[in-house]
């Protein structure tokens, strides 16, 4: 089940469109019985949970907070929340000349491969995080 809350109006359509696409990639990925949660909110709001939770004073386009610690054998039934800027999103998507509901999925389904346990440190580990990026596109 994925869950979406706005703390700024998104476009027309996106709710559903994101909530869809996200279960469908939950699903494939073998966590589809799990659930979800995503915040669609500001620059300011996530420049706020990065500075508490990273101590980076800067705006970002997603941060995800799993509600267990990832590699525990015990997976809870809500993996945790992802927070996407959409303030930032809609700066990437005009940059990349793609829509702003394109963006928000990619960056949903980016979330949710580190709610998963992974994490992007090398090159190499991108590998995961493109693939899903891509496929949630087609979903």
């Amino acid at each position: 089940m994925v869950a979406v809350l706005a703390n700024k109006r998104p476009p027309k359509g996106l709710r559903p469109r994101l909530r869809r696409a996200l279960s469908a990639l939950m699903e494939e990925l073998g966590v589809g019985d799990k659930a979800v949660t995503v915040i669609l909110t500001g620059d300011r709001r996530l420049r706020a949970l990065k500075r508490a939770w990273w101590g980076e004073d800067e705006a970002t386009d997603v941060l995800s907070f799993p509600h267990y610690e990832p590699g525990d054998p015990f997976v809870p039934p809500h993996l945790g929340d992802i927070w996407i800027s959409l303030d930032t999103a809609r700066r990437q998507a005009e940059a990349r000349g793609v829509p702003l509901e394109e963006e928000v999925l990619v960056l949903a389904a980016h979330g949710l491969w580190h709610l998963l346990g992974h994490d992007h440190q090398k090159e190499e580990d991108w590998e995961g995080f493109r693939r899903v990026q891509e496929r949630i596109l087609t979903l």
